[in-house]
């Protein structure tokens, strides 16, 4: 089996199959991802103009709730995404959202900053733009304010060095100071979208801080998030891994606040498992 990102047949995935197995209807644990992104974005943000910031989503696949995560705090959006299918589907969602994300819409405007945003569908198709193009090739430097990345760095191949370059091109991309959020597969040994099998990475909640606090991330927390008493949605993985934080401001002291993959610092969260978006 092919194990790097180019050798994979991104073009192939179906995107509709894959966002109805994955996210329609909305999982408990999908809505305690959205209610920890939604909170870390509002308490880094506070005090800035809503509405101002450029956001990148990268690998967006068939999911819209990073980018919904990050609307209330953009006049930008931009979702980049490999596979041509995808990139269809996503063209298409962001120019009229369907009635699916309503209830993940629901969980973020839990939140008085996402309530503010009375038309999210309309607001969504005015800011969002998709990009078709390669993580690796294609994600420019210090341009975007925010920034999303869910379970891709683990997922675009069977490499570790790819693993680590994905997270190397998500943190340059990001400006000074941007609040992140992403998520990953623990120890993942690959997953299957209909009749394709992609390769993973198996990492695990040191790997990611390593990774991330190395690479320019401050405010660092990693949070574990494991699968229920009854199992994993699927076999070959041993949890979620959410990372959150923001951009280091040069020359500050790379260890600013960071705090490890500790549950006593951060706690797990007890969620059923789900599937990585590739």
């Amino acid at each position: 089996m092919p194990t790097t990102n180019r050798e994979l047949p991104w073009d192939a995935l179906d995107p509709e199959s894959y966002a109805t197995y994955n996210y329609w209807p909305l999982r408990a644990d999908d809505r305690q991802i959205l209610a920890a992104v939604r909170d870390h974005f509002s308490g880094m943000i506070a005090g800035r103009a809503i509405r101002t910031l450029r956001g990148i989503d990268v690998g967006s696949g068939s999911n819209l709730y990073p980018a919904l995560a990050m609307l209330p705090w953009c006049s930008r959006i931009t979702l980049l995404e490999h596979g041509k299918r995808n990139v269809d589907w996503l063209q298409r969602e962001v120019g009229q959202f369907s009635e699916n994300w309503d209830e993940y819409w629901h969980v973020l405007s839990e939140h008085p900053a996402y309530r503010s945003v009375t038309d999210p569908r309309g607001r969504l198709a005015r800011i969002a733009r998709v990009v078709g193009g390669n993580l690796f090739s294609d994600l420019p430097v210090d341009s975007a304010e925010i920034g999303t990345m869910f379970f891709v760095a683990e997922s675009v191949s069977g490499d570790r060095g790819e693993f680590s370059a994905a997270l190397d091109r998500f943190t340059a991309a990001l400006m000074p100071g941007a609040p992140f959020a992403v998520a990953f597969m623990e120890n993942s040994l690959g997953y299957d979208v209909g009749d394709l099998r992609f390769p993973a990475c198996a990492i695990g909640p040191d790997d990611v801080f390593a990774a991330l606090s190395s690479q320019a991330a401050s405010d660092l927390g990693v949070i574990r998030i494991e699968p229920p008493g009854a199992g994993p949605l699927r076999t070959g993985y041993t949890g979620m891994l959410l990372a959150l934080g923001r951009k280091r401001v040069r020359g500050a002291d790379p260890a600013e606040r960071s705090t490890p993959s500790d549950p006593e610092a951060v706690p797990s969260l007890q969620l059923p498992g789900r599937r990585p978006a590739p």
